[in-house]
Parts: C-alpha cells; sequence; structure tokens
C-alpha cells in the first residue's frame, strides 16, 4: 500500500510520463535504447523508480 509518506519504487507508464515530462512514444524510445528499465508484472509495465532517478541524473 502506497501512502503520501512512503516512496513508490515503480512507475506506471504513464505516471512515468507524467513524472519526467516527456511523452509516452519518447518513453518508448528510451526504453528501447535500453536507457530506462521496466518490469513486467503479469500484463503491467512498470518502471523502476531508480530507473527514472538515473535517465534524470546522467542528464546533468
Amino acid at each position: 500500500m502506497h501512502t503520501d509518506n512512503t516512496p513508490k519504487l515503480a512507475f506506471t507508464v504513464a505516471e512515468a510520463c507524467r513524472s519526467i515530462g516527456i511523452g509516452r512514444s519518447k518513453l518508448y524510445e528510451l526504453i528501447a535504447e535500453g536507457r530506462i528499465e521496466t518490469r513486467k508484472i503479469g500484463k503491467r509495465t512498470l518502471i523502476p523508480a531508480q530507473s527514472l532517478y538515473a535517465l534524470i541524473e546522467a542528464q546533468d
């Protein structure tokens, strides 16, 4: 269960797009390039929070 005080461990594709301010197509492009990791849980594609943090850090 996620509360406001607990950081998220993973984001859905839509949440990841909103979080870093990019479109769905660009997110999938970054995934294809290997710059963002994904995990499949059942049919859901999740993006680990650490993968998004690493992408942002690499842009500095």
